[in-house]
């Protein structure tokens, strides 16, 4: 691999939507007012779950990482589209590329496994609602929302220096408006084969596993929900299910298009919407999901704005 890796010591160019200068324009707008939202959404959530006592619960203990991952996820790379889409530089040093790849794919794999914690929750606390505040303790929260951080980032520690130490022979343009690890793949100027398999093996247990882990749980839902007894019991079930199926279905149904396929002969072109979808819309509508499909968090939405009004 003698002198493969010479971008590693310049830049990268992100073709991004350079290609459809006419887009670009309204993109920026588009994505700005998304990204203000976003920051503005998941905020929200994190300061109502952490000010009001009512939401000092396991399920609004992980929204709330789930509200900092997507605020985390969408700022590791929507400035500088911003800023490329805004002017005529589309450059990235390659220290700002390594990094944006390892927090995608670190972040990206943390809320994978989050999303299947966040489902244990909801299975506890269906099927379990007598034991569940004694069985979903302090330390099982905190340790599972450890374990869920600590195997993104390994997967990312896996998956990115194979990814970014991949021969190059000069070639700078990335033909995405990221460091993502597919567009960088397909730069490689050696067969990339044997990486594709390692990506697509990390992928499976990273991805599909927490996927699968959420299905059989919502199974057992399912089965518990149907042989309630009250009407009211199932509606309150289906709906504190709702909001985290939604999310999931969100998620799941953009990333799973995206990193097991990785072949050249997909769309570039969507591609790159799927990523912006995924990177941009699902962290935008996480909050309005959660707001709007559940009582609680409005009812401590209304009692915090109330609160600081009589003040």
């Amino acid at each position: 691999m003698v002198g493969t890796n010479d971008s590693s010591q310049g830049t990268f160019i992100l073709v991004g939507f350079s290609p459809r200068p006419h887009l670009e324009s309204i993109l920026f707008v588009v994505i700005l007012v998304a990204y203000l939202l976003t920051l503005v959404g998941n905020t929200t959530i994190i300061l109502v779950s952490r000010l009001d006592p009512h939401l000092h619960t396991p399920m609004y203990y992980f929204l709330t990482h789930l509200s900092y991952l997507d605020l985390s996820f969408t700022t590791s790379s929507i400035p500088q589209l911003l800023y490329n889409l805004h002017g005529p530089d589309k450059t990235i040093s390659f220290t700002g590329c390594a990094l944006q790849l390892f927090l995608f794919l670190a972040l990206g794999g943390v809320e994978c496994l989050l999303l299947a914690v966040m489902a244990y929750d909801r299975l506890v606390a269906i099927c379990k609602p007598l034991h569940y505040m004694s069985i979903m303790g302090p330390r099982l929260c905190l340790g599972l929302v450890s374990v869920a951080w600590g195997c993104g980032v390994a997967n990312s520690l896996a998956m990115s220096p194979v990814t970014l130490l991949l021969p190059r022979c000069g070639h700078r343009h990335v033909d995405h408006y990221l460091c993502e690890m597919p567009a960088l793949i397909r730069m490689a100027c050696v067969n990339t084969v044997p990486i594709e398999g390692t990506v697509f093996v990390l992928a499976v247990g990273i991805v599909l596993s927490p996927l699968v882990f959420i299905l059989v749980s919502y199974g057992y839902i399912v089965r518990a929900v149907m042989q309630m007894r009250s009407a009211s019991g199932r509606q309150k079930a289906f709906s504190t299910c709702g909001s985290h199926l939604t999310v999931v279905s969100l998620f799941y149904g953009t990333i799973i298009y995206m990193y097991m396929q990785l072949g050249n002969s997909s769309s570039q072109d969507q591609g790159k919407f799927l990523t912006l979808f995924y990177n941009i819309v699902t962290p935008l509508l996480n909050p309005l999901i959660y707001t709007l499909r559940n009582k609680e968090v409005k009812g401590a939405l209304r009692r915090l704005t109330l609160g600081n009004l009589k003040k």
